[in-house]
C-alpha cells in the first residue's frame, strides 16, 4: 500500500486497487459517539438507537373529513333520489371536546376535521354529501358504512410500536412522526466537525491581480459546500502558505477541534512538498497511488488530538480513536472532487452513522460512446446523465476531461465508471454514479 515521506523525498510507487484503498479509508473511520440531539436539530442526523412509540396516533378517535357525523344506519336507505334527513343537534370543532351525550338515532352533529367523534357516532358523511336546511336540519345524499372518514385511536402507530430503526435518517417526514409520538429528544450519531484547508503559496483567494506563476483558489470554494451538502459541520482554515511551522500549526489546530481533517494539494509522488513532510511528521499517513483516473494520488492517515480535546476520543462502540482522520486530496480540482467523492465523503458518512456511503449509483445507456485506452485503472468519466421517455438514466460526456478542467466537469452530475478496457460503445449500458 501507500507509504510514508522518505527523509529524501523519493518515492517508489506502489499502486492499489480503488476497492483496496476504499476499504483503508473506511476500516480506520469507525462512526462517531452517539448523543442526545433535541429534535429541532436533528434535521439530516442518524438515529443511533430504535424508537418506540410513547404515544398513540392519533390519540382520540376523530374525523377525517369536514361534515356530519351520524349512525350509519341512519344512511342505509339513502339513493340518488332519497336522501336521507337528520336533526342537527351540535357542532365539534378540532381541538375541542366531544358533547357529554351520546347521538342517538336521527341526530347529525356537525363535524370539522380532525375533531373528535361524539359517543354514538360511527361514520361521518362528507359535507359535500349534505344539504343544511331549515338551520336545525341536514339532507344527506351519501350511504355510508360504519367507520366512514373515521380515524382510530392508534390509527397510525400505537403505544409501544418500533417505529425507526436504528440507521434511519431524521428527514423532514421522520421529524414529523417524532414529534406525533412527542419524541422530543433522540439519540443520534453527530454531524462530523470537518476542517478543510489547501496549501500552495500560488493560490490567490482576494480577487487581486494574478502574478507570476499565480492561480485563482478553487477547491476550497468547492469542497466546504461539498461537506457541508454531505451533512458535516465545517471550519475553513483557508489558503496555508508553503511554511511548515505554519502549516504544522494549522493542522494541530485543526484536529483539536475536529474529528476529521480535509487538505487540498501537495499529494503526488514524487513531488517533494512541504504538506508530505509535515503530515509525515505530525501524523501517521498514507501515500496511495490508485488505480482510477482522474485522482491517482491520495493521502490517508491521521493526527493524534492531544489528550483532552474535543471532540471525544472515542468510537461510537467505546474504544480509543487512535487519531482526527486526514483526507490528503490532490491539488488538481477535477481530481480533488473525484478523491472527495470516492474516499473523503463515504467514509464521513460512516462517522456519521450513515447505513448507505457511496453515491447511488444505476445502469445507464451511453448516448455516445465512452473510449479510453488500457491502461490498468479504472476511469470515472464525467457525464450529464438525464432520464429518458423510455423510463432510463441516458448519459453523455463532458467535453473536457482533463483534471485540471473544472469549468467541464460543473457541468456533469454523474460519473460513468470504465473499466480496464477499451470503453463502451454508443448505446451499451455503462455503471454510473449519480453526484446529484
Amino acid at each position: 500500500m501507500g507509504r510514508a515521506t522518505p527523509a529524501d523525498g523519493s518515492y517508489s510507487e506502489h499502486v492499489i486497487t480503488l476497492e483496496e484503498a476504499q476499504r483503508i479509508v473506511l476500516e480506520a473511520c469507525g462512526p462517531l459517539v452517539p448523543v442526545d440531539v433535541e429534535l429541532s436539530g436533528a434535521l439530516g442526523l442518524v438515529l443511533a438507537t430504535d424508537v418506540r412509540a410513547a404515544e398513540d396516533v392519533p390519540p382520540f378517535t376523530n374525523s377525517a373529513v369536514d361534515g356530519y357525523a351520524v349512525v350509519a344506519a341512519d344512511t342505509s336507505g339513502v339513493a340518488a333520489s332519497s336522501p336521507v334527513e337528520l336533526d342537527v343537534v351540535g357542532e365539534i370543532a378540532a381541538g375541542a371536546g366531544p358533547p357529554a351525550d351520546a347521538l342517538r338515532t336521527g341526530q347529525a352533529i356537525r363535524i370539522m376535521t380532525g375533531a373528535p367523534m361524539p359517543l354514538g357516532a360511527d361514520a361521518v358523511v362528507m359535507v359535500e354529501d349534505s344539504e343544511r336546511f331549515d338551520n336545525e336540519r341536514v339532507r344527506l345524499s351519501a350511504r355510508v358504512e360504519s367507520g366512514a372518514a373515521v380515524r382510530s385511536v392508534g390509527g397510525d402507530v400505537r403505544v409501544g410500536e418500533q417505529v425507526f430503526s436504528a440507521g434511519t435518517v431524521v428527514t423532514p417526514t421522520v421529524a414529523g412522526v417524532l414529534a406525533s409520538i412527542n419524541a422530543r429528544t433522540v439519540r443520534a450519531y453527530p454531524a462530523a466537525r470537518v476542517g478543510v484547508l489547501s496549501t500552495g503559496d500560488e493560490l490567490v483567494t482576494d480577487g487581486s491581480p494574478l502574478g507570476p506563476g499565480q492561480i485563482r483558489e478553487t477547491n476550497l470554494t468547492m469542497l466546504d459546500p461539498l461537506l457541508a451538502a454531505a451533512g458535516c459541520v465545517v471550519t475553513s482554515f483557508g489558503v496555508v502558505p508553503d511554511d511548515e511551522r505554519q502549516l504544522e500549526s494549522v493542522l494541530r489546530e485543526a484536529a483539536a477541534a475536529n474529528d476529521a481533517i480535509v487538505t487540498s494539494g501537495g499529494v503526488s509522488m514524487g513531488d517533494y512538498d512541504i504538506v508530505k513532510a509535515v503530515l509525515g511528521r505530525v501524523g501517521a499517513m498514507q501515500w496511495m497511488q490508485v488505480a482510477i483516473k482522474p485522482a491517482k494520488p491520495f493521502a490517508f492517515g491521521s493526527i493524534t488530538r492531544a489528550p483532552g480535546t474535543a471532540p471525544a476520543d472515542a468510537d461510537a462502540d467505546g474504544s480509543a480513536r487512535r487519531g482526527v482522520p486526514v483526507f490528503g486530496l490532490p491539488g488538481n480540482p477535477v481530481s480533488s472532487l473525484v478523491s472527495f467523492e470516492m474516499f473523503a465523503r463515504p467514509a464521513l458518512r460512516r462517522m456519521m452513522g450513515h447505513q448507505r456511503l457511496a453515491r447511488p449509483s444505476v445502469v445507464a445507456v451511453a448516448d455516445t460512446e465512452l473510449r479510453r485506452r488500457t491502461d490498468g485503472r479504472v476511469h470515472l468519466v464525467r457525464v450529464v446523465a438525464d432520464f429518458a421517455p423510455d423510463g432510463r438514466v441516458h448519459v453523455v460526456p463532458v467535453p473536457a476531461q482533463m483534471s485540471h478542467q473544472l469549468a467541464a466537469t460543473a457541468l456533469a452530475n454523474a460519473l460513468a465508471v470504465l473499466d480496464d478496457g477499451d470503453g463502451i460503445a454508443a448505446g451499451d449500458d455503462v455503471a454510473v454514479l449519480l453526484l446529484q
